[in-house]
């Protein structure tokens, strides 16, 4: 442990920042918690259970200011005045999952990625349980790491990790890391440097030793050249590819998924056999199977898990089928990159829901899928002209709607027995809906309602 700390602020009172300042006040630390806007009762309650003092609105109180370290929540910007002054006095400043990582001695296994981190993280902790592990899914998936620790006990933990969580992790290091992919995403929060996004992700393998390993998409041509730049790497590191047959890490013959640890080659099932469909989710079952094969698990169980594995809710989640169409909640994916692969793994004629706050998005990218697979668009946002200036030439059925509801009408309207009807917004939410979790409940119901 780093930092020689008895005082501590917390900045924000999510489940971050709750778990943060329990863990503190159950390791007799002195600790406030600090957020901007008001707190939820439920998180309220959970203070006071554990005696911590929090403040809202005013920062100002030097029980904030005076303490010796700041941990963060992910969503806290840089340029946030508390932020600046704990930096300005060269007081440490850290995400929560830094400061978890000092009271845990379990396994952690880590994955990042622009897109497909949520999946994975569940992936691998369905394998692990399957094999009769002690484990626990943690970190950006909804869960704090913090609490976890500071109340449970496991052997291991499945973290899944943002950018704006490892931007504030220095000490903290995982026994096996997973980079999925990179691609644009958030660069707002970069200034639009995609280098200083991509370096934050590679943050995953910091520290890692040569009992470590580190699992990889060879085929991401952004993680490959880093690869190739790490002249003086500990760990151990294990590609994954879907077009390339290698000779260690994970490949395909065909049709046969292989993965290699330790020159101990295993044939671990057909694609077919996989519960999720879709070349994305073909990478992440691979590699959630390397990690597991890193653990010994056996393939008998990996196979089985692969196999039977329900992904989360609101990511290429089949609803329902009304009348032969077959609607499916994508709401999750709030950037063009998770849609692209929604589209790509559509194999019937599609009606695509699209649209929300738009994010900088170039939807050029998309063009040649939506040529192949899309017969109706439906932009459910506020303000959809980007959508219709990339894609109103392209789908001769083009419509717009102001709610959940309106959007699954127009639908079902429109699509015919063999369809599927896509909500895969490539946006954020916030514009008609409290977050993508509504958007997703508001679209089932509707569907449900038909």
């Amino acid at each position: 442990m780093i930092y020689n700390f008895q005082n501590i602020t917390v900045l924000g009172a999510g489940k971050s920042g709750v778990g943060a300042a329990i863990l503190a006040s159950k390791q007799n630390l002195n600790v406030v918690v600090y957020n901007d806007s008001n707190i939820t009762e439920e998180n309220i309650n959970l203070l006071n259970n554990y005696g911590v003092k929090w403040y809202t609105q005013d920062y100002t109180s030097s029980d904030i200011l005076d303490n010796n370290l700041l941990v963060i929540s992910p969503g806290i910007l840089d340029n946030h005045p508390v932020v600046k002054h704990f930096e300005e006095k060269s007081k440490p400043v850290i995400s929560e999952i830094e400061f978890a990582s000092y009271f845990c001695d379990a396994k952690k296994i880590c994955i990042t990625g622009t897109n497909g981190k949520t999946t994975t993280t569940l992936m691998v902790t369905h394998i692990l349980e399957k094999a009769g592990l002690s484990v626990k899914a943690v970190g950006n998936i909804g869960e704090s790491y913090s609490l976890s620790v500071a109340l449970e006990k496991f052997d291991y933990y499945v973290i899944e990790l943002s950018s704006f969580q490892l931007d504030r992790m220095y000490e903290f290091k995982a026994d096996i890391s997973i980079i999925l992919n990179i691609s644009s995403d958030h660069l707002d929060r970069y200034n639009n440097d995609f280098t200083k996004y991509s370096q934050s992700k590679f943050r995953i393998s910091q520290n890692m030793l040569s009992g470590d390993h580190l699992v990889y998409n060879h085929d991401d041509h952004v993680i490959s050249t880093w690869i190739s730049s790490q002249s003086k790497k500990l760990y151990q590191s294990h590609p994954i590819s879907i077009k390339e047959q290698l000779m260690k890490g994970s490949w395909l013959e065909k049709e046969q998924i292989q993965i290699n640890i330790n020159n101990k080659k295993t044939t671990i099932m057909s694609i077919h056999q996989l519960a999720q469909k879709g070349k994305h989710n073909l990478f992440n079952s691979m590699a959630a199977g390397v990690a597991a094969r890193v653990l010994d698990i056996r393939k008998e169980i990996i196979r089985e898990s692969l196999s039977d594995f329900q992904n989360v809710e609101h990511r290429l989640e089949e609803v329902t089928k009304i009348h032969g169409i077959n609607f499916i909640n994508d709401s999750k994916a709030t950037n063009v990159n998770s849609t692209w692969y929604a589209l790509e793994s559509m194999q019937q004629p599609t009606i695509w829901i699209v649209g929300g706050v738009d994010k900088g998005n170039d939807y050029s990218v998309l063009e040649g899928l939506v040529k192949q697979k899309v017969l109706g668009i439906v932009c459910l946002g506020k303000d959809n002209s980007k959508i219709k200036e990339a894609f109103s030439s392209i789908v001769e059925s083009f419509f717009e709607a102001s709610s959940a509801d309106q959007a699954v009408q127009i639908s079902y309207r429109i699509a015919k027995k063999g369809y599927n009807v896509l909500l895969s917004p490539a946006c954020a939410s916030f514009d008609l809906f409290k977050s993508y979790e509504d958007r997703g409940h508001q679209f089932k119901s509707a569907v449900r309602s038909l």
